[in-house]
């Protein structure tokens, strides 16, 4: 499971602001043509003589080219931040938000009926009104290569994203206000303990009902059974127990061109999944890295730790939420024609709130994020020890090849670092995987032994 997917569904149980002003992250897509195996290294993923990677350093076409982008998509990324705060300003001040409670009111006195109602017209509202942003941001993509996704498919995946998003946000209103009813003093912690659940609900569902909703997965052993018969072996180094018909082909190349493997689920959800971009461009050993990184975030537990740490952010926030909503309503909802905080009218005055303060606590969630990611490097190599020769190498060839495929970043700023990364920066991990050699100085691996 990618750090983005899991954070995406835990923002959503959390406080459901966090997915519906944000592009749609399942919907973003592209692909692009294999390449070649680079110079340098074997079809079987041998490091060849002469060809030692020691730091990040594309060629300077694509260098030139992945500035050009970055510096971009930087610009993207805050633009949308403010202008989805602009967007929920704006149905403030129109009081769109007062008119469907009006409309559902008006409809039924039950507050089922009312937020089958309202929920779904003002969460769509916001939706529509930040879909230039969206469409801003896949351009984006389109234009420099990393996407090849039809127009009309883009279309359809947004509506679908939109459609899931409506479902999971009308019950997480119908939560929230049912407890803001019940303590408006406490409503900020109760409806914390309440969000939880739903994020368990959501990754046991995720990969078997919304992931096939966007791509189409192929059992691994039935196209690639030299590559199961790999990561078998690589399972079984990591003590994981994932049987060959948990294995999963995704056609990623139909919308992305990103290279990437994960492991998603849990009970009998769990499976592990290879993008067919991974498998086209990169070399088996590489591939074994890219899934032994994320066996790591399993069996060091960083997905569960990590949720725990997001939580505790998140419930500060919505703890000062609560703060800033009382004393903000008090002087300007009879502007806005807000009754009090239990009025379904609250709703986008709620989500701006606890949106500024979730961007403003962006670099605290990615500090924690690069941290596990780095870890998951560390094991990654570890994991594949003794089944890939020279897997620094193998790793530091990847990072190279996915890094001129991806555009990353090749010098990005301290302040962008901090900011806006949730990995390391591709540098620090090519100058890691290359360096990281416990073996040949008699040290004692961290983790696997």
């Amino acid at each position: 499971m990618t750090r983005t997917k899991c954070r995406l569904l835990f923002a959503v149980s959390m406080f459901v602001v966090l997915c519906a002003l944000r592009p749609a992250t399942l919907a973003q897509s592209g692909a692009a043509p294999s390449v070649s195996t680079p110079n340098g290294t074997h079809p079987t993923g041998a490091v060849t003589a002469g060809n030692v990677v020691t730091e990040y350093a594309p060629p300077q076409e694509k260098y030139q080219k992945a500035v050009a982008y970055s510096a971009q998509r930087y610009r993207h990324y805050f633009v949308n931040e403010f202008y989805g705060w602009l967007v929920l300003l704006l149905v403030l001040r129109w009081q769109v938000a007062t008119k469907y409670r009006d409309w559902a009111e008006r409809a039924s006195s039950r507050r089922f009926v009312q937020v089958i109602i309202y929920a779904p017209l003002l969460l769509l509202t916001v939706a529509v009104l930040g879909l230039p942003s969206d469409l801003w941001d896949e351009s984006l993509q389109r234009r420099f290569g990393l996407s090849v996704q039809g127009w009309g498919s883009w279309f359809k995946d947004w509506t679908t994203n939109q459609i899931v998003m409506l479902v999971v946000g009308t019950v997480l209103v119908w939560i929230l206000y049912g407890v803001i009813r019940r303590s408006t003093r406490r409503w900020w912690f109760y409806f914390w303990l309440a969000s939880i659940p739903v994020l368990l609900v959501l990754f046991f569902l995720q990969p078997v009902v919304i992931d096939p909703l966007f791509f189409k997965f192929t059992p691994l052993q039935s196209s690639h059974p030299d590559l199961v018969a790999a990561m078998e072996q690589v399972v079984h180094h990591g003590g994981m127990q994932i049987p060959p018909e948990r294995m999963f082909e995704m056609n990623a190349s139909s919308k992305m061109t990103g290279l990437n493997a994960y492991v998603t689920g849990f009970g009998s959800s769990k499976r592990a999944v290879v993008w067919d971009n991974t498998i086209a461009k990169a070399t088996v050993p590489e591939t074994l890295f890219v899934f032994g990184h994320e066996m790591g975030h399993y069996v060091l537990l960083h997905i569960p730790k990590e949720i725990a740490i997001d939580a505790s952010i998140l419930l500060f926030l919505l703890y000062l939420g609560y703060r800033l909503s009382n004393w903000a309503l008090a002087r300007w909802g009879q502007l806005w024609g807000i009754r009090n905080v239990k009025d379904w009218a609250s709703l986008p005055f709620l989500l701006l709130v606890i949106t500024v303060l979730a961007f403003f606590a962006t670099p605290a969630f990615n500090t924690v994020s690069r941290y596990f990611e780095h870890e998951a490097d560390r094991y990654g190599l570890e994991v594949i020890h003794g089944i890939v020769p020279d897997q620094g190498q193998v790793a530091a060839h990847y990072f190279e090849k996915s890094g001129e495929i991806n555009l990353a970043d090749p010098n990005p700023s301290a302040f962008i670092e901090f900011w806006m990364f949730d990995h390391p920066t591709r540098p620090e991990r090519v100058q890691f995987v290359a360096t990281y050699d416990p073996w040949s100085h008699g040290e004692t691996p961290r983790y696997v032994h």
